[in-house]
């Protein structure tokens, strides 16, 4: 690969360490589409619009002129029956409507099962789900993500939630001050940490302990997912909780450790704008021992 130099491109001048981050974005995550490259490499970066969309569009433009370069090596487009620049629909169909109420305790519904989504049926559905009954709704993850329907056997089988695990934010302060890395450790281990970004137990639901059954579920098979599909084993999970909203008591139930709460700026805020707009407390589970050692190349 060419050494890495400034470049300007279109709105925007990239320093040589910018250069260097999205190679190694390209590099560490090459099993990824070049959309979900782009949005990763525009959320990284905070290049977004004026009205905090991301420039995908022209962040595909700019890997294409860095492999023309030499910097990077850009994986082969995928053929897509989706027309350019269409936007992801919420379905609505009979499946997804409000369904009798489901009450009980873990064991009056077991076995749990996690279902990876694989195929477009449960695709469209877990998004009909989320879109519909999650506080935050659906949209496009950034970078590497797998996603899960959760399934009871009884009374009668059926679906109950929906899961989704993606990739990590690029700086969050209580998780690194907890994990003690430096920037270069960050930025070498970070792949090997996961964000559980969605969790969605349907309205109708009301099981006890099941909230914390799936998460210590999802905790002993997503390493293998993972690893499966992305070529990493993950030693980290974490997610953020709302401070306004939620107590966080499933995670707590399964052994996640708070570690604080964040600014409240939010992924996209680099320029310090909205401290304490919306503040999360911050909850990780190692997947391994000495998982803190690992991430910092210790162990």
């Amino acid at each position: 690969m060419a050494p890495a130099a400034s470049l300007h491109f279109k709105d925007r001048t990239f320093s040589a360490s910018e250069v260097e981050l999205i190679a190694d974005v390209v590099s560490r995550f090459s099993g990824l589409s070049r959309q979900e490259l782009s949005n990763t490499v525009c959320e990284l970066l905070a290049w977004q619009r004026p009205n905090g969309g991301l420039k995908t569009w022209e962040c595909k433009e700019l890997l294409v002129e860095l492999e023309r370069a030499g910097h990077l090596r850009l994986p082969p487009l995928r053929a897509t029956g989706r027309p350019r620049g269409s936007r992801t629909r919420v379905p609505h169909t009979a499946r997804g409507e409000l369904q009798p109420p489901l009450r009980g305790t873990l064991r009056d519904v077991s076995p749990v099962a996690l279902k990876l989504v694989q195929c477009d049926e449960d695709r469209l559905f877990w998004r009909e789900l989320v879109g519909r009954y999650h506080y935050l709704g659906h949209s496009v993850p950034f970078g590497a993500h797998l996603r899960y329907l959760i399934e009871v056997a009884r009374p009668r089988p059926q679906v109950v939630g929906c899961l989704q695990l993606s990739s990590p934010a690029w700086k969050m302060a209580p998780r690194d001050r907890w994990i003690g890395w430096s920037d270069a450790q960050r930025r070498e281990h970070l792949q090997r940490v996961v964000n559980n970004s969605r969790f969605l137990l349907l309205p109708w639901v009301q099981v006890r302990y099941l909230a914390s059954s799936v998460l210590a579920q999802a905790a002993r098979e997503l390493p293998t997912h993972w690893e499966r599909a992305y070529g990493v084993r993950p030693l980290l999970l974490e997610t953020l909780v709302e401070v306004d909203r939620h107590r966080g008591t499933c995670y707590r139930a399964a052994n996640w450790i708070e570690l604080g709460v964040t600014q409240g700026r939010g992924r996209m805020d680099r320029e310090k704008k909205r401290t304490g707009a919306c503040p999360k407390t911050v909850f990780v589970l190692p997947l391994v021992r000495q998982a803190r050692r690992a991430l910092r190349g210790e162990g």
